[in-house]
C-alpha cells in the first residue's frame, strides 16, 4: 500500500465513487484505477466499496479509510510546505464567521498583506458550523469564530471579548435604554441570526439557562438586514454590540436590556490540533490578532 493507492482511492471518492471519472480526471486508464482499489482491498482484507449494479457505494470501512486518507494527505502537504519553505511565499487559508468577517477581518487581512505582500490570503466567510467542517476537512488553516468549537480535534484560543446587544427602533414602541423583565422580553418580536451561527448559539445558551423559550419573527444570515428591520420597528434584533456601533452612533437604532441576562462571549481563533501551523499561520496569530483585541 502506497500514497499513490490512497490518492487514487480519494480521487474515486471525490468523483462520486466513479472509477471512470477518477481515471479521466487523473489522465489514467480506468483499469489502472480499478487495480489500485482492488490492491487496497486485498491489502486490508476488507471491501472498500459495495458494487450495486454498475455503481460503487462506500462501505463503512471505505468511509474510515477516506477519513484517514484525507488526514494523511493533509499532513504530507504540511510536511512538503515546511521542508520547502513554500508557506513563507505561499497561501494562507482563513475562515471567519459572518460578524467577524464583515467587521474585523478586512482590516486584519489588509494589515497582514502589507507586512507580507508575497503571501496570498484566501478568506472564507461562513457560519461557525461550516467553518468547523472546513477545519476538520483541512480546507482552512485558521478560523476566527464567535461560537465555541465543538469537535475535540479542534484547538482554540480566545483573543477578544464581545457581547450581544438588544436593538430596537429609536422611537417606540420600546424606549431606548428601557430595562425589560425576562417575561416581557420573551414576548417581543425577535429578529435573530440563523441557527448554526456563533451569535445565535450564545443567545440560545443564555435563554435556555434562564428557562425562556422564544420563537423568532425573523431569522437571517445578514447582520445588515436585522439592523434595518430593528430600525424600522419590526422587532428587537440581537447582534454584536460592535457590529451595531455605527448604527447606534447615528441614532438609527436604540438599545434595551433585560433584567438578569448578559449575552457575553469571546471571539476565538480555531485550528486543527493535528495539523502543524505553517509559518504564515503562526505569523498571523502573532502579528495580527493582538491588534484586533485592542
Amino acid at each position: 500500500m502506497t500514497i499513490r493507492h490512497i490518492n487514487l482511492f480519494l480521487a474515486v471518492c471525490a468523483c462520486g465513487c466513479s472509477a471512470t471519472k477518477a481515471a479521466q480526471h487523473l489522465h489514467l486508464t480506468q483499469p489502472a484505477v480499478s487495480v489500485a482499489i482492488r490492491e487496497l482491498e486485498e491489502h486490508y482484507g476488507v471491501p472498500l466499496f459495495d458494487r450495486v449494479g454498475r455503481r460503487l457505494v462506500l462501505t463503512q470501512q471505505g468511509r474510515r479509510l477516506q477519513a484517514y486518507g484525507q488526514r494523511i494527505t493533509a499532513l504530507l502537504e504540511d510536511l512538503d510546505r515546511e521542508l520547502r519553505h513554500w508557506d513563507r511565499l505561499g497561501r494562507l487559508e482563513i475562515g471567519a464567521s459572518l460578524t467577524i468577517g464583515s467587521r474585523f477581518l478586512p482590516q486584519a487581512v489588509r494589515a497582514f498583506s502589507a507586512r507580507r505582500p508575497e503571501a496570498e490570503v484566501r478568506v472564507t466567510v461562513a457560519a461557525s458550523t461550516a467553518l468547523e467542517t472546513a477545519l476538520l476537512d483541512h480546507r482552512l488553516d485558521l478560523a476566527l469564530m464567535e461560537g465555541f468549537p465543538h469537535h475535540p480535534a479542534l484547538q482554540w484560543e480566545a483573543y477578544q471579548e464581545d457581547h450581544l446587544t438588544l436593538l430596537c427602533a429609536p422611537q417606540g414602541p420600546l424606549a431606548p435604554g428601557q430595562v425589560l423583565s425576562q417575561e416581557a422580553f420573551a414576548r417581543q418580536k425577535l429578529l435573530l441570526r440563523e441557527k448554526g451561527s456563533g451569535t445565535r448559539e450564545v443567545f440560545d445558551r443564555v435563554m435556555e439557562a434562564a428557562g425562556l423559550a422564544v420563537v423568532p419573527l425573523w431569522e437571517s444570515v445578514s447582520n445588515t438586514a436585522l439592523l434595518q428591520a430593528a430600525g424600522a420597528g419590526l422587532g428587537v434584533a440581537v447582534l454584536s454590540r460592535q457590529v451595531a456601533a455605527d448604527a447606534l452612533a447615528r441614532g438609527l437604532v436604540g438599545e434595551v436590556s433585560v433584567e438578569g441576562l448578559a449575552f457575553r462571549r469571546q471571539f476565538r481563533v480555531v485550528w486543527h490540533r493535528e495539523r502543524a501551523l505553517s509559518s504564515l499561520a503562526r505569523a498571523f496569530l502573532e502579528e495580527v490578532l493582538p491588534s484586533l483585541s485592542r
